[in-house]
């Protein structure tokens, strides 16, 4: 009884400041494309082009993007949500910094502060979504009735960057270094996140099995999830739905625990 109590204490809280969440992501999207010449459009191009490099390069490179079928639709797929991860946790991660002076003002529930960065982010993917569906039309990809089942993967992944950005914000307030770090670690991630090449073709790093570390990172399976819903066509199996589903809820309650363990000790680091 006690837990259902919270959650409605929390989704009150939530709903009562829902017209700020939607005026914060609203201002930076206006902030983002002030001075663009080419304004929302530059987020169907972006994607578009860093497809057209990656496609050129590796399509170059034997067992690569040739052995993949329909190689530039597989290519945006992992790069969009790549790029949703990469971008929603980054800005995550200094929101609270970032809004110390309102902080310090007035009351404003802490964790809006991650959750619309990573709901301007999600705004931002929707939007390349239309780069996405260029190429498909391009490359003669059929659109398959299981389109809609890709909800499932990019909400729960949508989670699990929520989950990340809270924990990360509280803990980039005590520790800077952390902005620093996390940007070598998403490089890093993305080499192991299967954006650009098939993990069947992985070999063996001495006994540890490339397709076994792979298939622990949680991104490869919302962006398997994703291309097996739009690509292929084909039902998200047991494991693809328990997965994704399971690492947005740990990711979630991790980052709610050390978020609200840490809130009250904000305004005496920022």
């Amino acid at each position: 009884m006690k837990s259902v109590g919270k959650l409605k204490l929390y989704w009150a809280d939530f709903w009562r400041y829902r017209y700020l969440l939607w005026n914060l992501v609203s201002r930076d999207f206006k902030l983002k494309y002030r001075r663009s010449v080419l304004g929302v459009v530059w987020s169907v191009l972006n994607p578009l082009l860093m497809c057209l490099v990656y496609w050129a390069v590796f399509t170059s490179l034997p067992g690569f993007g040739s052995n993949i079928p329909n190689f530039p639709v597989y290519l945006m797929i992992g790069q969009l949500l790549f790029t949703f991860f990469s971008e929603s946790t980054s800005a995550g991660m200094g929101s609270v910094i970032s809004a110390s002076a309102l902080l310090k003002k007035v009351y404003i529930p802490k964790y809006i502060f991650p959750m619309e960065k990573c709901c301007f982010a999600l705004v931002n993917c929707v939007f390349s979504f239309i780069a996405l569906v260029l190429v498909m039309l391009v490359t003669g990809s059929p659109l398959h009735a299981t389109v809609i089942l890709a909800v499932y993967p990019l909400l729960t992944l949508f989670v699990f960057c929520f989950g990340i950005a809270m924990a990360l914000s509280a803990m980039a307030v005590f520790f800077r270094d952390i902005m620093h770090l996390w940007s070598v670690f998403t490089t890093a991630l993305m080499y192991f996140s299967a954006i650009f090449y098939d993990p069947a073709m992985m070999g063996s790093v001495g006994s540890f099995s490339m397709q076994t570390i792979i298939g622990l990172n949680p991104l490869y399976w919302y962006i398997t999830a994703f291309r097996t819903a739009v690509l292929y066509g084909r039902l998200l199996s047991t494991n693809m739905v328990l997965v994704c589903g399971g690492c947005a809820l740990v990711s979630v309650l991790i980052g709610t625990l050390i978020f609200k363990k840490t809130q009250d000790k904000f305004v005496l680091h920022i």
